[in-house]
């Protein structure tokens, strides 16, 4: 371990704070999640319990290098966010902007085969089976009339 101290590092393009545990610090970049934090840390060999403002370069660059190819380390697929891709149809793992464009793309491409869930991305309506009675409103929402002022309306 480095015995100086950073108060913010930069890792795969993102400002993460030195006071942060480093499993904790790698879920601030976009598309890393929990657990794949815990298990690019155990391929890298660094202590999730160590502060990440005392790592090491060596260390930061063998955690980006496991980021960016989790495949070339055998990370489980299971842990990845883009399985069996549409147009490779390989597992892969998306960080940061390419997640944002290649989850956009997958809904526009749902928009243009006007499946069920492009449908309700499309009118700006709940996706995933949510209630939509009562919550989810936008623009013009009803309330919850008393019967004296619906009658007073009505006279």
């Amino acid at each position: 371990m480095s015995q100086e101290y950073r108060h913010i590092l930069r890792v795969m393009g993102t400002d993460v704070q030195g006071t942060l545990k480093t499993v904790y610090a790698l879920t601030k970049i976009k598309g890393v999640s929990l657990i794949l934090a815990s298990a690019i840390l155990k391929k890298a060999g660094v202590n999730p319990d160590v502060r990440v403002g005392f790592l090491t370069e060596t260390e930061i660059n063998k955690i980006e290098e496991i980021i960016k190819e989790p495949t070339k380390y055998s990370l489980p697929t299971w842990l990845f966010n883009k399985r069996k891709s549409a147009e490779t149809g390989k597992d892969s793992h998306l960080i940061s902007a390419d997640l944002v464009l290649s989850t956009k793309n997958d809904i526009d491409e749902a928009k243009a085969m006007r499946s069920w869930r492009g449908y309700r991305h499309a009118y700006g309506l709940k996706v995933r089976g949510q209630r939509t009675k009562t919550t989810g409103r936008a623009g013009k929402s009803l309330g919850v009339k008393k019967k004296t002022l619906q009658q007073k309306s009505r006279s």
